[in-house]
């Protein structure tokens, strides 16, 4: 699994106040709570064995050890606290936990809410104000979430009109649902596309228009459910490969969309590769991106994403002055 700097800056950080607070904690508990492999929990670990702190003292090394399968850290006392979060970032987690609170039927509830009242003792006053101010609440086409459910339940085919955001357009398919899920707090529904002849899965926020048929569910016995822990990208054997170069401002292109690979250039640069079905929306993205990166391969898509800037160029040039 493909890893940012960014990950592992908020891990490292993360990681010493977590074994500092528990005294001492098993490698594999470790990695687990930190959804890695032990590998990488080691690999971290002698990383901040590099770290010198300048409190108390000048060039005080971080003391840790991990002999016998236990990691242990001492003399870290400035980087031992848990970080505190800003009332902008206290306040933005609030507003979320309660939009999740706000789904319908879920689980759990309870222990959400305690969260939910942890958080705001700890943030204090001015983050609660704040966020108590702006309330978000889940609109999946008004009540596309309870029909989605509906048909589920019943085992009924539905006929979605579904907004594919890559082709910037809305396709019509019948689908035979499997089930409704949530993944990052968003609504799916998981089911045997017709058109497709596959497994798919449709975001309800993008579902324009639901109706369900008089006609019963029909999955295949060999239809395999996704496994959504592994993320949500499926990469096929009809994708393209796109290899990008991103200066220090395009660093952020990884961690928005998934990377097969990631490759460090020097002076904070990267090379990322990454898979898609369809490259309209690669050209969308290296228009935005500007001098923040450029396509390299394949050299065919590169061609066309010149054509697009120098199309894009000629327009503005030819634009009334203010328009």
């Amino acid at each position: 699994m493909s890893t940012t700097s960014t990950d592992r800056l908020a891990r490292l950080l993360a990681l010493v106040p977590y074994v500092v607070s528990r005294d001492a904690v098993a490698l594999d508990q470790a990695a687990a709570d930190f959804g890695i492999s032990e590998k990488q929990l080691i690999d971290d670990l002698n990383l901040l064995w590099c770290v010198e702190l300048r409190a108390p003292d000048p060039y005080c090394p971080i003391d840790l050890s991990y002999e016998g399968g236990e990691i242990t850290v001492a003399e870290a006392e400035s980087i031992a606290r848990p970080l505190r979060l800003k009332v902008d970032e206290a306040s933005a987690l609030l507003v979320a936990l309660r939009m999740l609170a706000d789904i319908p039927d879920l689980e759990d509830r309870d222990a959400l809410s305690r969260v939910i009242a942890k958080l705001e003792s700890a943030a204090g006053g001015v983050a609660v104000a704040v966020s108590s101010q702006l309330a978000v609440h889940l609109d999946a086409r008004g009540d596309t979430v309870n029909r989605v459910r509906e048909a589920v339940a019943r085992r009924r085919r539905v006929h979605l009109t579904y907004y594919v955001p890559g082709r910037d357009e809305n396709t019509e398919r019948d689908v035979d649902p499997m089930r409704l899920l949530f993944v990052d707090g968003l609504p799916y529904l998981e089911g045997w596309c017709r058109r497709a002849e596959a497994v798919r899965l449709f975001r309800v926020d993008r579902i324009i228009q639901l109706t369900l048929l008089d006609l019963p569910a029909e999955v295949p016995e060999d239809a395999e459910p996704i496994d959504v822990d592994a993320g949500l990208f499926r990469p096929g054997p009809g994708d393209v490969r796109v290899t990008l170069e991103l200066t220090p401002a395009g660093r952020w292109v990884p961690d928005y969309h998934p990377c097969d690979e990631i490759e460090e250039l020097g002076e904070g640069r990267l090379r990322v590769v990454l898979r898609t079905r369809d490259t309209r929306w690669v050209r969308g993205l290296a228009l935005r991106l500007g001098d923040q990166g450029r396509v390299v391969g394949p050299p065919e898509l590169a061609e066309r994403v010149r054509a697009d800037a120098a199309r894009a160029l000629a327009q503005y040039e030819e634009a009334p002055d203010g328009g």
